[in-house]
């Protein structure tokens, strides 16, 4: 089966129970299943009459207004201008846009969101998750514990964390909201209703704010991802499926992604800016910034990408926000000399480029303030999909792998993390994506407890409360004899596991 793969959920094998089209694959770089071709340039695959997206950075101390006018004059149209952190995103049909506006005195930087034109795309099943059938639902229900929710039996990753033992304490504050920037979340499932923030919800796609009532959910055929974050983060403890690792807390849905899946950059600032001016907590970010896997500072381009993001989240943070993020599923050493990225630009031509993560960032996981979040799975060493790298991982949370990987007492089914899905029902994926909402949600419960704790206070309360891990050494997860990846560094602070495990427990009694 071709799907085309969230960049930080992986995909599992279609002959395992249970399993999601979004679960297991390493090492795959490529956002579609495209092979590798001729390196493509990182300017834009448009020609003249294709309208293009664009983000304009204003150079501080400039005004906006004199910006828009070059913008005019460049022939762009303004779609929306973020004055509060001097991006605007513009639309344009001129191939040079991008060229011509970085002439202007008033402009820092500028570039392309993306190599593929605006003009609509074919709208595909992507993402659809195998479900947990009535067979299983039932089956799980029988088994569910006293004082537990029907299928919290299935939830491995709440004791890993010590999530249960938490739930003892307390379940969360409801005034503290965790926005789930990602596909969309269905607010009607029935574990979800009575802990979603309306208000704090919205459709950023277009990079314009879309306020419509339901907009924030995801459409039909489209991915189920966002849905399922927002139940790991705060399914309600209410007698009904599964539970959350905070499940008094709020979310949000701030949709970001297009029908076709992909995350731009000006839907991407977007988010980021309404989190912030809407009495978001945390923000969760399990997704990579498309078309480019890294975004290159000495590309005039991606340069411009990476400036226009940085300015969101520090805005975000600046605001009170706490910006938990995803480490992906290549198994790269993010802190190593060189990456292979086979990848990118993911919505056009694709092709092998070698980068330097010094200067080449996934955004906004490698962005100065984010905590970056790493995978284990349920033998809790790192999901072989994992990224990873010393200095680069602040800590790490249950995300799954295949079950061949899992604990040998397990069920089938343990290799995988719960969640909620779109229309009331549940299923497992896998992936960096699901390690984010784990600490997201933990962060959740900080802030619950320390309501008058800044970011800073957050992120050091989280790190300096999970359980510190030494490195696996050596790490050869399939067995076969080869090592798989290398850790590098000391208990509590090593390149796998950032400072540790986030622990639930901790965060409500420390």
């Amino acid at each position: 089966m071709s799907v085309r793969l969230n960049r930080r959920t992986v995909t599992i094998p279609l002959g395992m129970a249970v399993a999601s089209a979004l679960a297991f694959l390493p090492n795959v770089a490529s956002a579609t299943e495209a092979g590798p071709q001729a390196a493509a340039a990182s300017i834009s695959a448009a020609a003249d009459g294709d309208a293009l997206s664009y983000v304009v950075n204003v150079r501080p101390g400039h005004g906006s207004a004199a910006v828009q006018k070059a913008i005019g004059k460049a022939g762009g149209s303004v779609v929306v201008a973020y004055d509060q952190i001097g991006v605007i995103v513009v639309h344009s049909s001129n191939a040079g846009f991008a060229k011509e506006i970085r002439k202007d005195k008033g402009v820092e930087s500028a570039g392309a969101t993306r190599t593929a034109p605006l003009s609509p795309q074919s709208t595909t099943e992507m993402w659809a998750p195998q479900v947990l059938t009535g067979a299983e639902l039932a089956a799980a229900t029988e088994a569910s514990a006293t004082g537990q929710e029907p299928l919290q039996g299935l939830q491995w990753d709440l004791p890993m964390i010590k999530a249960d033992k938490a739930h003892e304490v307390t379940l969360g504050s409801s005034k503290v909201t965790v926005g789930v920037i990602d596909t969309g979340v269905d607010d009607t499932h029935p574990d979800l209703a009575a802990n979603f923030n309306r208000a704090a919800s919205v459709n950023c796609v277009s990079g314009k704010p879309n306020t419509a009532d339901g907009a924030w959910r995801p459409n039909k055929g489209e991915s189920a991802h966002g849905t399922h974050v927002a139940g790991e983060i705060a399914a309600a403890k209410n007698g009904v499926g599964m539970v959350g690792v905070a499940p008094g807390v709020k979310v949000s849905g701030i949709k970001v992604s297009t029908p076709e899946g992909w995350f731009y950059t000006e839907a991407v600032v977007c988010g980021f800016v309404w989190a912030a001016e809407h009495g978001v907590d945390i923000t969760n970010n399990s997704y990579y910034t498309d078309p480019w896997n890294f975004n290159c500072t000495d590309d005039p381009d991606q340069k411009a990408l990476v400036e226009a993001v940085s300015r969101a989240t520090k805005y975000a943070e600046g605001k009170g926000t706490v910006n938990v993020a995803a480490a992906g599923n290549d198994n790269w050493d993010l802190a190593g000399k060189t990456i292979l990225d086979p990848g990118s630009p993911n919505d056009s031509t694709p092709g092998d480029r070698v980068i330097d993560p010094k200067k080449c960032l996934d955004i906004p996981a490698m962005l100065p303030g984010t905590v970056t979040v790493s995978s284990v799975g349920a033998k809790g060493i790192k999901s072989s999909f994992s990224n990873y790298g010393q200095g680069m991982i602040d800590v790490t949370a249950p995300g799954g792998d295949s079950t061949s990987y899992q604990r040998p007492d397990a069920p089938a089914t343990s290799g995988l993390i719960l969640g909620t899905l779109p229309g009331g029902q549940y299923g497992y994926m896998a992936g960096t994506s699901m390690a984010s909402p784990h600490a997201a949600a933990v962060a959740a419960l900080i802030k619950s407890t320390h309501p008058g704790a800044r970011p800073n206070q957050v992120k050091a309360l989280l790190t300096q409360g999970a359980d510190k891990m030494e490195c696996t050494t050596p790490y050869d997860i399939n067995g076969d004899g080869k090592i798989d990846a290398v850790c590098k560094g000391g208990k509590g602070k090593n390149a796998f596991y950032g400072e540790g495990m986030v622990n639930a427990l901790n965060a409500v009694t420390k």
